[in-house]
């Protein structure tokens, strides 16, 4: 049986990854240091954003990072803002990067 990781460790574990790939990353709220669920969201600099969730893929039985929403900025961020009004202990993460980079398909992130 595997551990869990719990949610502060693997968000931690993250921001080192992106300052190492030289990604700005912002932590906008901080969720439940255990069991939070992370959302992730990338702003292309140009208007434009993308949120990802983590998610379970029953056909592959592992857990991936699927889109939640792209497009407009502000339309990501206030969905963002739902979600976090609905569930507290959820963690976002905003980062900024131009190609739309998140490292979330590297090995160990999912």
């Amino acid at each position: 049986m595997t551990a869990k990781l719990t949610a502060d460790l693997w968000v931690s574990a993250y921001l080192t990854r992106l300052r190492l790939a030289d990604i700005p990353v912002y932590v906008t709220a901080r969720g439940d240091a255990t069991a939070g669920a992370v959302l992730v969201k990338v702003a292309l600099l140009n208007g434009q954003a993308r949120a990802f969730q983590r998610s379970f893929d029953l056909m592959a039985d592992a857990r991936v990072w699927v889109t939640l929403a792209e497009g407009p900025e502000p339309e990501v961020d206030a969905l963002l803002q739902r979600q976090r009004a609905r569930d507290p202990d959820l963690w976002v993460l905003e980062l900024e990067d131009r190609q739309g980079r998140t490292l979330l398909d590297q090995e160990g992130l999912s």
